[in-house]
């Protein structure tokens, strides 16, 4: 019975960690510093609550009152942390739009999730001592067990929330179905304890009751009242949820504005009409004959009436990723987007845009990228060398790719010129010929003919005449002032000093410098932090590596080695897993596009393959007679497995391969951690303690690589370099193990164990 327990943690907890990040990244326009800050603290929250409440759960002698008080506190903590991430900026007077910056993300964050994490992560290690006492059954075994068993809730959860509580459940349902699997479960456990048998006959039916009265009316009030105080002083239309993200319809007197996990997409019927017109209208008076358009993102709302307007166009192709973005377009429309998305000449796409280049057969004279830079990863894929090459496949003879990044005709800061330069240095590696038009916001324009660079004014004045195109833009001295050459001169002289790198698929500098941007505007007191990252290379990590082995190579010795290389072991396997899972993801984006399904598959199938490793080894952890020579020949495999996994992700593999991986990777992590907590409990019943110390590391080394692999490892050093960090992490605790062995090293026990593996 105790074993539906366990799997209701491990459920709930993934339930509230991804409610919770969700919840933040609309409140604070996220990206992946926020994701990385938002996960770090979750993880450190869970650590400190492992830790502490595991001592505590060794001396407490009614371990499962202590157990259902500790998820009480936590399934209440959640409705609250839900309820203030969606109103802390109206307690502390931050308009709904205003973004922030890394000081408030974090301590912000650490608080809205403090009662959550720090509770869910107790519930571990006593889960971990009520097993044992209950079952009898040797501490390492029974913490291995709890770890499996928690990991295949969390499977469950991540299956159940991805394609049924996103799209038939708002968040506060969603929070009150994790409520009442709690309650409901607390019931059941209270038929267990004799005293309590006639209380629990009584309350299990009533608690299903009061729920089934009282969920849906107050799951709603909270929903409602907290959208409002969300969006203070906002008409909000609608409010709703997809698998790619959160959609707000707000309305003032008869303007439209659709927003997107907090920022405005779509504005109708008045837009920001001079982009527009400026970056629909200019590429396409550059284009001799354009006649077939395709637009990746931020196509309604004029930007397609624009295209429209020019009378030699037959064909536009508009790929827009979530769908729930148009469908509300269509549920609240406007003459402007009825015009755009009810023409004939209008085929509009729900696909990821980098998947449908690389599988599409159809040819282009333009190719417009409506993202307005790479802010995080998914956008990332679409300003690289890689995709630029593939977009070049799709484009006609004479054809012209065409985006935005930000910009200025005054000053440019460092991080804008390295931004615009390192996209600026992929385009070259690509097209013979690229102009970029200067400007608040810099139009890039890039092609296979010369074309684009014998475009002057003149020229667009003759051709607005004889396509008989009307506007109250392009007026000549305007015309004239916009295609200045002083301007392309001053541009050019500006990037003299900037960055030689080039954005790439596998090492992404331009997300590096978007998120360095950023931060200059909400937190100018990081700046120094981010130039020192920048300045970060491998041969720099690798020696802190070294010295970090040398100076712990003195410090512990004999047993005392021992004790601390265990920790580390399984500290450097959880920075392995949560690190080597996102760079599989990572490059499963690049290669196959981002499709929700197959990436909650992948989170699944590496969980899976934790729970399979934990499985496999708990059920022979007695039978283990050499579990050190063991432990060790894992660490050989997880070694050799960073290398074999790296070699295949650079062969772009088949999708299967992807999946592959991740079970592999998940395996790997799952088979050390008993085994780890077996060498570390013997002669000790310290089961509490134990299992929080193991439960912290495994954590804490997630919580490494999440802070560090959006803003260090993987814009910066680049896919390669990022497995060569992690080969030199998992070495260091390697060489602990191998020196660890109480009569030196035992090579014909670690041959046996690897013939095993």
């Amino acid at each position: 019975m105790f074993i539906f327990a366990i799997l209701t943690v491990g459920f709930s907890g993934l339930i509230a960690q991804v409610v919770l990040l969700r919840e933040l990244l609309i409140a604070f326009h996220g990206n992946e510093l926020t994701v990385g800050i938002i996960l770090a603290n979750w993880v450190i929250l869970e650590a400190a609550g492992a830790l502490l409440l595991g001592k505590a759960a060794d001396r407490i002698k009614r371990k499962l009152f202590a157990f259902g008080l500790i998820n009480i506190i936590f399934i209440f903590s959640f409705i609250l942390s839900l309820y203030l991430a969606r109103v802390f900026k109206a307690i502390f007077h931050i308009p709904p739009g205003l973004g922030l910056g890394i000081n408030h993300i974090l301590w912000l964050s650490f608080l809205i999730l403090l009662p959550v994490g720090f509770t869910h992560g107790g519930l571990f290690s006593v889960c971990a001592k009520i097993y044992a006492s209950s079952n009898k059954c040797d501490g390492s075994l029974a913490i291995g067990r709890v770890y499996f068993w928690e990991t295949a809730g969390t499977i469950l959860a991540g299956v159940i929330f991805t394609y049924l509580f996103i799209r038939f459940f708002d968040s506060f349902q969603t929070v009150f179905i994790v409520l009442s699997l709690n309650l409901i479960m607390l019931c059941f456990l209270l038929f267990f304890v004799v005293n309590a048998r006639g209380l629990a006959k009584f309350l299990l039916p009533a608690s299903i009751i009061l729920l089934l009265f009282l969920s849906a009316p107050v799951s709603g009030w909270l929903e409602n009242s907290s959208i409002k105080l969300q969006w203070k002083n906002q008409q909000i239309l609608d409010y709703a949820n997809s698998i790619y993200g959160n959609v707000v319809v707000v309305k003032q007197q008869e303007q439209y504005t659709f927003f997107h996990d907090g920022l405005p997409l779509i504005t109708s019927p008045h837009p920001d009409i001079i982009f527009i017109r400026e970056f629909a209208g200019i590429p396409l008076l550059f284009h001799n004959n354009p006649r077939r358009v395709l637009i990746i993102s931020g196509g309604a709302g004029g930007m397609i009436n624009e295209i429209l307007n020019n009378p030699g166009i037959i064909k536009v192709d508009y790929i827009e990723l979530d769908p729930l973005i148009l469908k509300m377009v269509k549920k609240y429309p406007t003459q402007l987007t009825e015009r755009e998305l009810n023409s004939k000449r209008v085929n509009v796409l729900n696909s990821d845009g980098r998947f449908f280049i690389k599988n599409t057969d159809s040819k282009y004279d333009l190719i417009f990228i409506g993202l307005s830079l790479p802010s995080d990863l998914q956008t990332n894929r679409f300003f690289t060398e890689e995709f630029f090459q593939e977009a070049a496949k799709r484009l006609n003879p004479d054809g012209i790719l065409t985006f935005t990044l930000p910009g200025s005709l005054v000053y440019l800061s460092q991080d804008l010129k390295d931004l615009n330069a390192s996209v600026l240095n992929s385009l070259k590696n690509v097209y013979p010929y690229q102009r970029v038009i200067p400007g608040d916001f810099n139009l890039f324009l890039a092609s296979d003919s010369s074309g684009i660079m014998k475009v002057d004014n003149q020229l667009i004045s003759r051709r607005l005449s004889e396509r008989k195109i009307r506007t109250d833009l392009f007026l000549a001295d305007y015309v004239e002032y916009r295609f200045h050459p002083r301007w392309r001169d001053w541009f050019d002289s500006s990037l003299k000093d900037a960055t030689k790198k080039p954005n790439r698929d596998f090492a992404a500098f331009a997300l590096f410098k978007t998120l360095s941007l950023w931060n200059s505007q909400f937190s100018p007191g990081w700046r120094k932090l981010f130039l020192g990252l920048e300045k970060v290379n491998l041969g720099w990590i690798l020696g802190c590596c070294v010295v970090f082995l040398f100076i712990s190579l003195v410090l512990f010795k004999g047993q005392r080695r021992l004790r601390f290389s265990l920790p580390y072991s399984i500290v450097s396997t959880g920075f392995f897993g949560m690190l080597l899972n996102l760079i599989i993801i990572f490059s499963f984006q690049v290669v196959y596009g981002y499709l929700y399904y197959s990436i909650a598959m992948l989170i699944s199938l590496f969980m899976a393959g934790a729970a399979l490793g934990s499985f496999l080894i708990s059920r022979y952890l007695n039978r283990i007679r050499q579990p050190l020579s063991l432990l060790v020949a894992l660490e050989i495999g997880i070694i050799t497995w960073i290398f074999l996994t790296l070699f295949i992700l650079l062969s772009y593999p088949p999708r299967i391969i992807f999946f592959m991986l991740c079970a592999v990777t998940g395996l790997w992590v799952g088979m050390e951690f008993p085994l780890a907590n077996k060498i570390y409990l013997r002669g000790q019943r310290t089961i509490g303690w134990t299992a929080g110390i193991f439960y912290a590391a495994d954590l804490f080394g997630g919580w490494l690589a999440a802070i560090l692999s959006g803003i260090l490892f993987l814009p910066i050093l680049g896919v390669v370099d990022t497995c060569l960090v992690v080969f030199m992490f998992k070495l260091i605790s390697l060489v602990f193990l191998f020196s660890a062995f109480p009569s030196g090293p035992r090579l014909k026990d670690l041959k046996s164990q690897l013939d095993k593996i």
